[in-house]
């Protein structure tokens, strides 16, 4: 009996070492997550913005363009 709750015991300890393990690196995690998050919007913003400075180029550029021209930007459908 003494050497089952000893065990009982002892497997307790670890259990709470681990949990406290588990939830410092889900906190590391979720400020990794946010970082990310905030990368990607940035890099979002980033990507919108040159989209429309393209897109104000290719409006500003003459309407000379030939068939393959327009093809190869992809403005042909």
């Amino acid at each position: 009996m003494e050497a089952d709750l000893k065990s009982l015991e002892e497997k307790i300890s670890r259990l709470i070492t681990l949990c406290a393990s588990l939830r410092e690196e889900n906190g590391q995690l979720r400020g990794n997550l946010s970082q990310a998050q905030v990368a990607a919007d940035g890099l979002k913003n980033k990507m919108l913005l040159a989209s429309n400075k393209l897109e104000d180029l290719l409006t500003s550029m003459p309407n000379g363009l030939d068939g393959a021209n327009a093809e190869s930007l992809g403005l042909e459908s």
